[in-house]
């Protein structure tokens, strides 16, 4: 216990393995075309998730709810944006753009959040954040377009890259707004969050099966949405709220930047890609831009 009390009070290793369950979810995502449609994978997940942590910690919830109940609205819009439009858009926009566009707007998600938290509290963005940002989405782009960077000027614009871009922005919302959330417990934020989602995601599973037709996730179906119920829905948030809670959202989302790059090793272990000189580079830049933004807060 006094090892993962440690490890729950380190801000760094939580938010890296954040960005590993998150690389993972790109993964799963990648195996359940075809295997579980993608609002049916966003309600599930969610289900799940909420069942488990109502079993956990559902009392903390009926304990806080005088102090929830103000702010249930806000809760609300944390979690359908954060939560369900954020995951809905992703695996919609997998059907229709490339992983290296995927991978270049999620690069893009840690400006966003910074941008966010300029225009939501006034923080100041010092230029050795900036360097780091820079540091860590040229990297980013490295990985993306397989270390040729240049052709960014080529990559055309198809409605997924819209989408994922959406996408970003609802979650960056999500993360910024995280500084204000109830004075409550996280297992008990989070569990609320679970609940919410798995409310607001049913409607799109219906229209989803009224739209295309029902049709039950296959056996793989399940195993992959058991996999993103554990790590990237429930690990990873409890992990990344206990993260912004101590080092702010700002520098939390710089750590998303990982997320590509976990990605692209996961690609190498899993699916037995090369893991390429670019690959090297890549990581090493955003660690180092990890590295700026945190140094500037010591």
């Amino acid at each position: 216990m006094t090892l993962l009390s440690r490890l729950y009070a380190s801000p760094l290793i939580l938010l890296t393995l954040t960005a590993l369950f998150w690389a993972g979810n790109a993964v799963a995502g990648q195996l359940a075309v075809g295997e579980v449609k993608p609002f049916m994978l966003v309600f599930l997940r969610w289900v799940l998730v909420a069942s488990a942590m109502w079993l956990l910690f559902g009392h903390e919830v009926r304990a806080h709810w005088p102090t929830i109940k103000p702010r249930l609205m806000s809760v609300t819009l944390m979690s359908g944006f954060g939560f369900t439009a954020f995951n809905a858009l992703f695996y919609i926009a997998s059907y229709s753009t490339s992983a290296v566009n995927i991978g270049i707007i999620q690069g893009a998600m840690p400006g966003i959040v910074l941008i966010g938290t300029f225009l939501a509290y006034r923080t100041t963005v010092t230029p050795i954040q900036i360097i780091g940002v820079i540091l860590t989405m040229i990297g980013v782009a490295l990985v993306a377009t397989k270390g040729d960077p240049v052709s960014l000027l080529t990559q055309a614009i198809n409605p997924g890259d819209a989408l994922m871009l959406v996408a970003c922005i609802f979650y960056a919302a999500y993360a910024v707004a995280l500084r204000n959330r109830p004075a409550i417990p996280g297992t008990a934020f989070f569990t609320l969050l679970a609940i919410v989602a798995t409310i607001t995601a049913f409607p799109l599973a219906i229209f989803e099966a009224l739209w295309s037709g029902f049709a039950a996730p296959t056996a793989k179906g399940w195993l992959v949405t058991l996999y993103i119920a554990i790590f990237p829905s429930c690990l990873s948030q409890l992990f990344f709220l206990r993260g912004v809670d101590m080092i702010g959202p700002g520098r939390a989302g710089v750590f998303i930047n990982l997320v590509p790059i976990f990605a692209s090793l996961l690609a190498v272990l899993l699916l037995g890609q090369i893991f390429a000189t670019y690959h090297a580079i890549a990581l090493a830049l955003v660690l180092s831009g990890i590295f700026l933004a945190q140094r500037q807060s010591q």
